[in-house]
C-alpha cells in the first residue's frame, strides 16, 4: 500500500517540476501544504472529477493562490480534464494553468485568487449560501443541500483586513460548515513574520466565535486526518485549523526560508530534492500506482449518483421546490414570464412619473422585482436606511435563520468579497449597498467581479457633491469615472425612476459580469419619453430632447440631466438651439453600432458633457472641440445649493459654456 507521504510527494514534485520548468512560480507553499491536501482531498472533500458543476460538491478554495500549483497538481492527479501537458505548460500564454487560478480556465477551480484575503471572503459568502439553500429548500427525510467549504489560507490572507471582515461575520452567523485551515509555516516574502505579525491567530478567532483546533503538525496525516474529522462536527461553529508547517518542505536548503515562497528551486535543489524525497522518476512522470491511488473519478461518480438518487426523490415529494432548485443553482436562470411580469413593471414606472431619489426609485424597484425574482439576496453595510436595500418583503439573515437581506455591518469589503463567493456558490443573486465614496474600500472586490464575471450588483448611494454637509470625505468625485474604468463592469447613473428601474432590470439580467447602481440621495424631476426613447435607455445612451439642427448637444447622466433640460430652456431663449442627451450606461452605449452611436452624438455638433464628477473621462465623447462641466477637485461641507454654486454645477455655468461652444460651432 502507498503511504500517505509518498501520496504527498507527487503534490510536491509536480509543484516543484512545473516551477522549475516555468522558470517562475511560487513552490513553497505546495511543498509546505502537500500533505494536509492530500489528507483533504483523499479522505475528506466530497467532489466528482467528472462533473466540477455538481450542485452538493463540497467547495475548496485556495485563498493562498500564489500556491496554485498544488491545485493544479490535485486537479491532474484526481481526475479532473487537465492533462499533464497543461501542468508542463504552467504560466505560459493560454495554458490552463495560469499563475494564480482563475475561474472558468480550469475545471475545479472554484474562484479566481491571488489577492490574499480575497479566497477567505468567498469561501465565507459560499458557505453563507449554503446554508440559506439549505434552509430553504431541505425538507424532512430529504436533504439535497449538505455540503461544506474548506479554504486554505496563509500568513498574508491573515494579515490582510479582510480577514477581520469576513471572518467576524461567519463567526457571528455560526457557519458551522466552513473550515479553513491556516498554514502556519511562519513565513512571507519579507522573511520571518514574527518581526511584523505577532498575533495570537487562535485567540482572535476564538473571540470572533470560531471553533479553533491548535498546533496541528501539518505533515502528519494521521494528525490531520483527526483535526478534520474533529472539524466536520457540528458545533454550530466555523472552524480554523491551525496547522505548524514548514514552507517549502522536502527542499534539503530552502525548507524553511524565504527563499523558496516565490522562485525556482534551481536544478541543483531540485536534484537534492528528489534525493531527499526519494523519488526517483523525472520530470512530470507519475508511476501507475501513485496514479491509481490519487484517481477520485469512480468514488466521486458514485457519490454524486447517489445524490441525484436522492434529488429525485425529493423532485416527487416537493415538485414546486426541485423545479426552482433546478431553476437557479442548477441553470442559474430567471424564471419564465419574469421579462414579461419586469416589463409591466417597468410601465407602471413610467407612467407614474415620481419625481424622487433615484435612491428611492431603486427601493421601489426591488419591491417590484423581488416577488418575481427568487434567489435576490440584498444587504448593505451598515447604511440600510441610507441605501434603502430592503423592502417590505425583506428578512433579515440572522444565526440559524433563513433571510432575504443580510445586515453586513461596516465590512465593505468583506461584504463585497462574499457576495462574489455567493454568486460562485449559486442559487442567489447577491446585491449589497454602502456609499459611493466607500466603493474604494471594495474595490477590488469588484475588480475580481469583472474578472470573474460574476452577475453581482452593488448599489452606491450618495453619488455627487449634492449630498452636501457631509462634506468631502463623503462625497465622491473620482469614484464613477473609476469605477467605469475596470474592464467588464457595467456602471449604471439613472437620471430618474424610470432609468433605474431599467439598470435594476439589466443588472438582474445580467450573467456575465457585476453592474453598479451609483444612485442620488437629492429627488430627481421625472424625464417624458416616448416609447422608442423608453426602449433605448436599454443602449446605454438616448437623445432625450432636440432637434438635428441643433448648434450644441447637452451631454449628461444621472442628477445633470434635469441641470442639461433646464440649461436647454434657458439657451432656447437665447436663439440657441441644444440637445439633450442622457448617457446612463457608457458601457452599453459603446457596443452600439457606430450609426446609432452618430445618430446620439453627431460628430458635426459640438458635445458639452456634465456630470459631477472629474472631467478627464469625457474628453473621449467630447473631442478637442467639446467641453465638460465638471469638478476636478474635492468638495466642501455646506448644504447642497451651495456646494454645487461654489464649485460651478449650475444652469448658469452650462448655459455659458454651452453658448460659448455653441459660437465656436458657427464660427467654424
Amino acid at each position: 500500500m502507498i503511504g500517505a507521504r509518498t501520496l504527498a510527494n507527487a503534490l510536491r514534485m509536480l509543484a516543484v517540476d512545473a516551477v522549475e520548468q516555468a522558470k517562475s512560480g511560487h513552490p513553497g507553499a505546495p511543498m509546505g501544504m502537500a500533505d494536509i491536501a492530500e489528507v483533504l482531498w483523499r479522505r475528506h472533500l466530497k467532489h466528482n472529477p467528472l462533473d466540477p458543476q455538481w450542485p452538493d460538491r463540497d467547495r475548496f478554495v485556495l485563498s493562498n493562490g500564489h500556491g496554485s500549483m498544488l491545485l493544479y497538481a490535485l486537479l491532474h492527479l484526481t481526475g479532473y480534464d487537465l492533462p499533464i501537458a497543461e501542468l508542463m505548460r504552467f504560466r505560459q500564454l493560454h495554458s490552463r494553468t495560469p499563475g494564480h487560478p482563475e475561474l472558468g480556465m480550469t475545471p475545479g477551480v472554484e474562484t479566481t485568487t491571488g489577492p490574499l484575503g480575497q479566497g477567505l471572503g468567498n469561501a465565507v459568502g459560499m458557505a453563507l449560501a449554503e446554508r440559506l439553500l439549505a434552509q430553504e429548500f431541505n425538507r424532512d427525510g430529504h436533504t439535497i443541500v449538505d455540503h461544506r467549504t474548506w479554504v486554505f489560507l496563509g500568513d498574508g490572507c491573515m494579515m490582510e483586513g479582510l480577514s477581520h471582515e469576513a471572518c467576524s461575520l461567519a463567526g457571528t452567523l455560526g457557519l458551522s460548515k466552513l473550515v479553513a485551515i491556516y498554514d502556519d509555516n511562519g513565513i512571507s516574502i519579507d522573511g520571518h513574520v514574527e518581526h511584523w505579525f505577532a498575533d495570537d491567530t487562535p485567540k482572535r478567532f476564538e473571540a470572533y466565535g470560531w471553533r479553533v483546533i491548535r498546533d496541528v503538525d501539518g505533515h502528519d496525516a494521521a494528525a490531520i486526518d483527526a483535526a478534520l474529522r474533529h472539524a466536520c462536527d457540528d458545533v454550530g461553529k466555523p472552524t480554523l485549523v491551525c496547522c505548524k508547517t514548514v514552507i517549502g518542505q522536502g527542499s534539503p536548503n530552502r525548507a524553511g526560508t524565504h527563499d523558496v515562497h516565490g522562485a525556482a528551486l534551481g536544478p541543483a535543489e531540485v536534484a537534492a530534492t528528489r534525493e531527499a524525497l526519494d523519488w526517483p522518476w523525472a520530470p512530470f512522470e507519475i508511476p501507475e500506482d501513485i496514479r491509481a491511488a490519487w484517481d477520485a473519478r469512480a468514488n466521486g461518480a458514485a457519490k454524486q449518483a447517489s445524490w441525484q438518487r436522492r434529488f429525485e426523490a425529493y423532485a416527487k415529494a416537493c415538485p414546486t421546490e426541485a423545479a426552482e432548485f433546478d431553476l437557479r443553482v442548477i441553470q442559474r436562470g430567471l424564471p419564465e414570464g419574469w421579462h414579461k411580469a419586469s416589463a409591466q413593471a417597468l410601465a407602471q414606472v413610467s407612467a407614474q412619473g415620481a419625481s424622487i431619489a433615484s435612491r428611492k426609485a431603486s427601493q421601489n424597484a426591488i419591491t417590484a422585482l423581488l416577488p418575481i425574482t427568487p434567489g435576490l439576496l440584498g444587504g448593505s453595510a451598515d447604511l440600510t436606511a441610507s441605501n434603502l436595500t430592503d423592502t417590505p418583503a425583506s428578512v433579515p439573515v440572522r444565526r440559524g435563520m433563513w433571510g432575504n437581506h443580510i445586515n453586513w455591518g461596516v465590512r465593505e469589503f468583506g461584504m463585497s468579497a462574499a457576495m462574489n463567493g455567493i454568486a460562485l456558490h449559486g442559487g442567489y443573486q447577491p446585491y449589497g449597498g454602502t456609499f459611493l465614496v466607500f466603493s474604494d474600500y471594495a474595490r477590488n472586490a469588484i475588480r475580481m467581479s469583472s474578472l470573474m464575471r460574476l452577475p453581482v450588483v452593488y448599489v452606491f448611494t450618495h453619488d455627487s457633491i449634492a449630498l452636501g454637509e457631509d462634506g468631502p470625505t463623503h462625497q465622491p468625485v473620482e469614484h464613477v469615472a473609476s469605477l467605469r474604468l475596470i474592464p467588464g463592469n457595467s456602471v449604471w447613473r439613472p437620471c430618474d425612476a424610470v432609468e433605474t428601474f431599467v439598470a435594476w432590470q439589466a443588472a438582474i439580467e445580467r450573467r456575465d459580469g457585476p453592474s453598479c447602481l451609483i444612485l442620488s440621495r437629492q429627488n430627481l424631476p421625472h424625464v417624458s419619453r416616448d416609447v422608442q426613447q423608453l426602449a433605448a435607455i436599454r443602449r446605454g445612451g438616448y437623445l432625450v430632447c432636440g432637434l438635428p439642427d441643433a448648434r450644441v448637444t447637452l451631454l449628461a447622466t444621472g442628477s445633470e440631466v434635469a441641470l442639461a433640460l433646464q440649461a436647454r430652456e434657458v439657451l432656447s431663449a437665447r436663439g440657441i438651439a441644444a440637445r439633450v442627451v442622457s448617457m446612463p450606461n457608457c458601457r452599453e452605449f459603446d457596443q452600439q453600432g457606430a450609426d446609432y452611436r452618430e445618430s446620439v452624438l453627431p460628430r458635426e455638433t459640438p458635445v458639452l458633457a456634465i456630470e459631477a464628477g472629474v472631467t478627464n473621462f469625457w474628453r473621449a465623447y467630447t473631442g478637442f472641440g467639446g467641453d465638460v462641466v465638471g469638478i476636478d477637485r474635492f468638495g466642501e461641507s455646506a448644504p447642497a445649493p451651495q456646494v454645487c454654486e461654489a464649485l460651478g454645477l449650475t444652469v448658469q455655468a452650462v448655459v455659458e459654456r454651452a453658448a460659448q461652444l455653441a459660437r465656436q460651432e458657427v464660427v467654424q
